[in-house]
């Protein structure tokens, strides 16, 4: 079960000094490359080929994205805290028209102090 989910809150861990400590929305996961997309976080300069669209208008030229960064650079937040954390896993059974199922489910632990 994946520790990072696409939406989840996470917190730059490590890195450059003015990525580390921020904290935005998981956009995408890479997990062929374990990598993800956070927003607002480790912006580059694209630069893309001008063209005209169907219309005339121009489009192309300089853009700014977010560049994907390490799934281990990043820490879940937790909810109640706002502080980064650990992700636990606990067994549950649930019912669904009167047959029950074990699943798994994410859940954060005990912030500490920082991580």
């Amino acid at each position: 079960m994946a520790k990072i989910k696409k939406g989840d809150l996470v917190q730059v861990i490590t890195g450059s000094k003015d990525q580390r400590g921020k904290q935005g929305k998981v956009l995408e996961i890479l997990s062929d490359r374990n990598r993800v997309v956070v927003e607002g976080v480790n912006y580059v300069t694209k630069h893309t080929r001008v063209g005209q669209t169907q219309r005339g208008t121009k489009t192309g030229g300089l853009e700014t994205v977010e560049a994907p960064i390490h799934i281990s650079n990043v820490a879940l937040v937790d909810p109640s805290t706002k502080k980064p954390t650990k992700v636990g896993h606990r067994v549950e059974e649930k019912t669904k028209d009167g047959v029950k199922r074990t699943v798994r489910v994410r859940f954060a632990k005990k912030s500490g102090k920082d991580l």
